[in-house]
């Protein structure tokens, strides 16, 4: 069996990645997302909820959205006083379908924000209607509720977000290492993260440059680790 080659312990150092609205990545899939989140206070709805697969850049359109309107994450579970934080400013709630919530905690906030006239923006993975709601009244608040899709990133993003990656790490990469990587890695954006992640990781670590062979050995590894269907 051969040998991967030595790997020294790399000192860490921070770096900060850029999450602001200037750096937000345009493409057609997030297109209305980013515009909910660029036209607030003038939403259709004070109850936005937006909606896409892991790593799809809900996160970052939501601390964009966080940043602009001050707004207050909550979690609406029983006992929390997120109506209460609902009544006076923005509420943000994320991961929804992760988190989970309680169904009468969630109509109250929801109830607080159209009779106070803030506003509630919800990320999720899954379309409100496919979340485990039983009470028919919060049902009925979320039909009303604006929900905006963010489809999985093409090419063209990925490669986009790739070399801002690479660039939050001050890291020069060839363009055509990093179409190698897009055309062989899974799409989502987490994916991006975890390779550049990996790659600088293992380039410190061996003391070499990011080369194709790396990313190859990357790839490979993240593929042979990826959960089975």
């Amino acid at each position: 069996m051969s040998k991967r080659p030595f790997e020294q312990l790399p000192l860490v150092f921070g770096h900060d990645a850029a999450t602001g609205r200037d750096d937000l990545l345009v493409s057609d899939r997030l297109s209305a997302a980013i515009a909910i989140v660029d036209h607030w206070p003038d939403w259709p709805s004070p109850v936005v909820i937006i909606a896409g697969p892991v790593g799809s850049g809900k996160s970052h359109l939501a601390s964009i959205w966080r940043d602009k309107a001050a707004a207050e994450p909550i979690h609406p579970v029983a006992g929390s006083n997120a109506a209460d934080i609902a009544a006076t400013r923005p509420v943000l709630f994320e991961d929804a379908d992760r988190q989970g919530f309680d169904d009468t905690a969630l109509f109250h906030v929801i109830n607080s924000v159209r009779q106070n006239g803030t506003a509630l923006l919800m990320t999720s993975r899954l379309w409100p209607m496919s979340w485990p709601v039983v009470l028919p009244d919060l049902r009925s608040r979320l039909k009303a509720a604006t929900v905006v899709e963010i489809g999985e990133p093409d090419d063209e993003l990925l490669t986009q977000v790739l070399i801002k990656l690479f660039a939050d790490r001050q890291l020069l990469v060839d363009e055509r290492l990093v179409g190698y990587i897009v055309a062989r890695m899974e799409r989502s954006l987490e994916a991006a993260q975890t390779i550049v992640e990996r790659l600088d990781h293992l380039a410190l670590a061996r003391g070499t440059r990011l080369t194709r062979a790396l990313a190859a050995e990357v790839l490979e590894e993240l593929a042979n680790n990826r959960p089975a269907d």
